[in-house]
Formats: structure tokens, C-alpha cells, sequence
């Protein structure tokens, strides 16, 4: 199913991209705006992940750089009966998260020291098993395919506004222009929003049976969601498209958010919850054990109170 979805997506996403090289340049336009989508298919394709971790900066970690966060996924994963993904850390306030990678073999796993640094435990470990929810219904692909597509669209339109947008050259024209930097940007979206809500609440349910705690990732939801709209983000702000790879939307309206309302995602949790009978702050099955810091493995366990998460690398109070 997921395969169909993804063709289905593409093939739209490249009608868009055709339709608006053919607005900007005629029959020639819409030849090289397909022959770039396919171009662009296929790179992004063996290169997903690549591409989306680049764009945010950020590093990979191991059992020995990140010892308690890299334990952590690696519990996780052998819980979901996945392949051990890749792991990242990404230095940014901006508490968030994300999956990519084209199949459960090549995935890769990130989260923000924001995330770490406001999050229990219990809560991070929600956070990550969503994601790994992503990398085991094969949503990675079809995420990181979309964001890099829908992105050249946005700027192949400002390219179309940049170089038309002062000429006088007819009514006809000057429709062109705006079908090429309104309407396209907006069905490109539009078709994003038909499948991301869709699976973000398939997301939820697999993390909350893989961490077997829905409540945490419940949690999680709610403590993050303000922050990531409130704190800018960079990459975001560079490419708008990107904001469909987190757990939770970062600052946009909410005709235009590709996912659900945080609050009915928690209610859905809250659902499951109740269905698999956990206990709030407690997961069933504990994963690790705490340690003082995933980047500081030496330092010395500070008390209870002084930490906002086990696995904050900054070890703030």
C-alpha cells in the first residue's frame, strides 16, 4: 500500500513540477521540468537521508559518543524488530525529531539537544519509538521524496516570480505567473497534507506499542509542540517542506500543517492507553538505566532534581 501511496505522490508532485516549468517556459519548460523531477526522483531516492541530514547538520552518534540516547533507539529497535538505524544528534534549541532513509535497512534516526534537554526518559523514549514507527511502515521515503520535491517547486515558483513578475507581457501572462507561484506551492501542499496527518497517527500507535508506553509519548507531545512553533528553526525557515519531517509542526498556520492537532493526537494516545491498560509516568517494560549524560558518560550522576532528562548531552539544570 505504501508503495502505491508514494508512486501515486511522486507522480503528482511531478505533474505539479511539469505544470509549472510549462507556465514559465512553454512546452520546453514542462520538457525540462520533467526531465529535472526525474532527475531529482532518483537522486533523492539513494540519497534520502543523506540530503535531509546534511541539511540540518547533524552528526552521528555510537555507543561511545552517546552511550544512554544510542542505547536507547538500539533497545527500541530490537523491540519493533528493526535493523539498528543510524543515530544523530542535531545541535538546536528547537526541541524535535525526526526518521528518514529510503527502507529499514538505510534508516537513520535524529533528535534535537532541545528534545533531550526537556524530556524524561520515558518521554524520549516515546519520541523515538514514533519514529521508528516512521522507518518500520516505510514512511521515510516517501517523507524525505516529498520534501525535497515540494522544496524545488516552492523555488522553482520564486525563480517564476523573480523573472516574470515585472514584465507587461499580456493578461494571459500575468495568469501564468500567479498559477506558477500561488497555486502550485499551494497543491504541492495541499498533496503533502493528504498523506502526512494520515500517517503521523499510525506513527503514534506503532511508538506507543513499541515503547509500550503511550502516555510518555502523550506527554512528550504536549511539552514539545508549544516549544518547536515558539523557538525558530533554521532549516525550516530555509526550506519550509521540511517541517513535515517532525513529530510535531514547527511555527505554521493550521490550514497549511501537515499534521493533526497535537490534541487530538494526545487524545488517541490517551485511547490506547487506556486499551493496553499502562500506567501514567511508568513504562511496562523499563528500557535502560539512566546515566548521567548521553554525551558525557564519565561525568558524575548529579541528584534527581537537578536534571531535566537523563539524556540531555549538555547536562543542563
Amino acid at each position: 500500500m505504501n508503495g502505491i501511496k508514494t508512486t501515486t505522490l511522486l507522480a503528482a508532485l511531478t505533474a505539479l513540477f511539469m505544470a509549472l516549468g510549462y507556465t514559465l517556459g512553454g512546452s520546453g519548460g514542462a520538457v525540462i521540468a520533467l526531465l529535472v523531477a526525474a532527475g531529482m526522483n532518483l537522486f533523492t531516492f539513494w540519497n534520502a537521508d543523506k540530503i535531509v541530514l546534511k541539511m540540518h547538520n547533524a552528526r552521528e552518534v555510537d555507543a561511545h559518543s552517546a552511550p544512554d540516547f544510542y542505547g536507547l533507539v538500539q533497545q527500541l529497535a530490537q523491540r519493533a524488530g528493526l535493523p539498528m538505524p543510524r543515530v544523530y544528534l542535531i545541535d538546536q534549541d528547537a526541541p524535535n525529531a525526526f526518521a528518514t532513509g529510503r527502507d529499514p535497512n538505510h534508516a537513520a534516526v535524529a533528535a534535537t539537544t532541545g528534545l533531550l534537554a526537556m524530556l524524561s526518559r520515558d518521554e524520549v523514549a516515546g519520541v523515538m519509538a514514533h519514529e521508528l514507527g516512521h522507518v518500520k511502515h516505510r514512511d521515510t521515503l516517501i517523507m524525505t521524496m516529498v520534501a525535497t520535491i515540494a522544496g524545488a517547486i516552492s523555488m522553482l515558483a520564486q525563480f517564476g516570480l523573480f523573472f516574470r513578475g515585472g514584465r507587461d507581457e499580456g493578461h494571459g501572462n500575468i495568469l501564468a505567473t500567479l498559477l506558477a507561484v500561488i497555486v502550485a506551492p499551494f497543491a504541492a501542499m495541499i498533496v503533502q497534507m493528504a498523506i502526512s496527518r494520515t500517517r503521523e497517527y499510525g506513527a503514534d500507535r506503532a511508538g506507543a506499542e513499541i515503547s509500550g508506553n503511550p502516555r510518555a509519548l502523550a506527554s512528550a507531545l504536549a511539552k514539545i509542540s508549544g516549544a518547536a512553533q515558539a523557538i525558530p528553526n533554521p532549516v525550516v525557515a530555509r526550506n519550509p517542506a521540511t517541517a513535515q519531517l517532525y513529530i510535531v509542526p514547527t511555527h505554521v498556520s493550521e490550514l497549511f500543517s501537515t499534521h493533526p492537532a497535537t490534541e487530538k493526537r494526545i487524545a488517541a494516545l490517551q485511547d490506547i492507553a487506556s486499551d493496553m491498560g499502562s500506567v501514567d509516568g511508568i513504562a511496562p517494560t523499563p528500557i535502560v538505566q539512566p546515566r548521567a549524560s548521553a554525551l558525557s558518560p564519565n561525568a558524575p550522576t548529579p541528584a534527581p532534581t537537578r536534571r531535566r532528562s537523563a539524556l540531555d548531552p549538555h547536562g543542563r539544570p
